[in-house]
């Protein structure tokens, strides 16, 4: 008995693990992000609007899970590298979701040297398969 309780534990923490990496939606080849405004070394007033871009994959709002869309996630001061790409990504001020569709934001930020980046999340705020990423862009705010 102790033997089988072992054995389905370890099956279902496999499983669980299996499911976290099967869960990621794939992303399409040569599918992008890119922030349109502001440019990237621009130095800008509050209130700064960001326009987002999408090439290769259309938006859908967050909870519809429809291939080949996402939503934007807005990386401030961010190190994507330090997310879990597995999960859904968490909501702060540093990781501005927009998970009905948005395409733009106005936003204020303290005065400052701030970094941008896009970050497309699937119907559940995961990142695609591979990460869809904007190139990040460094913006001055006086």
């Amino acid at each position: 008995m102790k033997n089988l309780v072992i054995a389905t534990t370890v099956g279902l923490l496999i499983s669980g693990a299996a499911f976290a990496d099967a869960h990621r939606s794939p992303a399409p080849e040569g599918a992008s992000a890119y922030i349109v405004s502001p440019a990237d070394g621009s130095t800008v007033s509050n209130p700064v609007t960001i326009i987002f871009g999408l090439a290769g994959m259309g938006i859908a709002p967050a909870g519809t899970e429809v291939d080949n869309t996402g939503h934007h996630h807005l990386l401030i001061n961010t190190d994507p590298s330090q997310l879990d790409m597995d999960s859904g990504l968490p909501a702060t001020d540093e990781i501005v979701h927009f998970g009905g569709g948005q395409t733009q934001v106005t936003k204020e930020l303290p005065a400052g040297t701030h970094t941008l980046q896009l970050l497309l999340g699937d119907w559940s705020h995961v990142p695609h398969n591979p990460p869809v990423m904007s190139e990040v862009i460094t913006i001055t705010v006086n």
